[in-house]
């Protein structure tokens, strides 16, 4: 599996496209728009100010959060620009996303985003296919860089968890997908040594990019604790390994296409992302912050602090949601691992079932961090 290739959000508008699943992505946007706001505001200020700004955002996959960000930061500037008297910048806008994704769908909404602009500065949109763990923009290019949502996605599965002759490691995580609580020591340890190869070279791409001053503001999936091994929000890929492997005791999927899958995830801690940026040494952290996001954060259920007869009602609802944005954006990679032979409703239908239990006893959040950087 080539994950440049074979990973994207579903397109489109259907029932299980990105576009109609992504409500707990915009919300995350949405939790960290202070500090994106912020950040916008002293990135230009910091560089000149330019007369163009150019902003990045990595993984900004489509939908109705493909714009959302960018809109934050030009929002920010030019109210700034305002209250100085300044003249705002035009915006040189760059959406990357892998070469799948549905920038077709992107181009469509620009219209509309254009026309709820009147009479504001100029903005020229490029959308910008390949891996954010490569170079994307030419050097000294960049004056933000905002990325959500994504950083969690490593390059590949852990390289030493890949089946190939050699690895002593390989294939040691039977049965799982994951991190799991019978998973040996060496999986989380695989797993920590793949973020930390991507995430240094996430970290030299945009150093070279980025001018000095400019600032980055990244929000992601992360943990509360230090050790991989107990990362609070692995029961997303616990339960989708329990749904394949009743598939598998039914022989609708072969037990060692499961036993080769390690999902290609990686929630750091706040402690390891601090010490990779200060290790790469390119970036000051401004700034970092955890916070939770849940599937549903605006029901009625959380307002009113959950009835006990509505709770199962809940439970169902966040089930359902957070399936249907699961197979939103893993479904593509999913199919290229296991084959176009595996029902991919019927997976889902077994994952759904199994949140719907977990979601009666525990919480429908999970952790994400959002942390501000500044180019040396």
């Amino acid at each position: 599996m080539d994950l440049k290739k074979d990973f994207y959000m579903n397109s489109g508008a259907g029932d299980n496209s990105y576009g109609s699943n992504s409500k707990i992505q915009g919300l995350i946007i949405c939790k960290s728009q202070s500090v994106r706001r912020e950040a916008a505001v002293a990135a230009y200020l910091g560089t000149g100010p330019p007369a163009t700004m150019s902003v990045a955002d990595l993984g900004c996959s489509s939908g109705s959060t493909a714009l959302l960000a960018v809109e934050d930061i030009m929002e920010a500037v030019e109210r700034a620009c305002v209250e100085l008297r300044r003249q705002p910048p035009e915006f040189n806008l760059l959406l990357n996303d892998l070469y799948g994704n549905d920038f077709n769908a992107v181009f469509r909404s620009l219209p509309e985003f254009h026309s709820q602009r009147p009479g504001k500065g100029l903005c020229f949109v490029t959308g910008v296919p390949g891996t954010f763990y490569d170079r994307l923009f030419p050097a000294k290019s960049l004056h933000l860089v905002c990325s959500s949502s994504s950083l969690h996605w490593l390059s590949q599965m852990p390289e030493e968890l890949q089946q190939k002759e050699g690895s002593p490691a390989a294939c040691v995580n039977k049965g799982k997908v994951f991190i799991s609580a019978g998973s040996p020591p060496c999986v989380a340890e695989a797993y920590r040594k793949q973020f930390h190869r991507d995430f240094r070279n996430f970290l030299r791409c945009r150093a070279e990019e980025i001018v000095r001053g400019g600032w980055m503001v990244l929000a992601f999936m992360s943990r509360r604790s230090r050790e991989a091994a107990m990362m609070e929000d692995r029961y997303i890929w616990e339960l989708l390994a329990d749904a394949l492997n009743a598939m598998a005791s039914e022989n609708l999927v072969a037990q060692e296409r499961i036993d080769s899958f390690n999902a290609p995830f990686y929630a750091p801690s706040l402690e390891e992302l601090e010490e990779e940026i200060e290790g790469e040494g390119s970036f000051c952290i401004r700034s970092s912050d955890h916070f939770r996001a849940g599937w549903d954060d605006d029901d009625l259920y959380y307002a009113t602090g959950g009835a006990a007869a509505d709770g199962v009602i809940s439970s169902a609802r966040y089930a359902g949601r957070m399936a249907r944005g699961v197979r939103a954006v893993a479904e593509s990679m999913l199919r290229s691992h296991f084959g176009e032979g595996v029902s991919m409703d019927d997976l889902f239908c077994r994952y759904d079932g199994l949140l719907a239990q977990y979601y009666a006893a525990n919480d429908a959040a999970v952790t994400n961090v959002v942390i501000a950087l500044v180019k040396k």
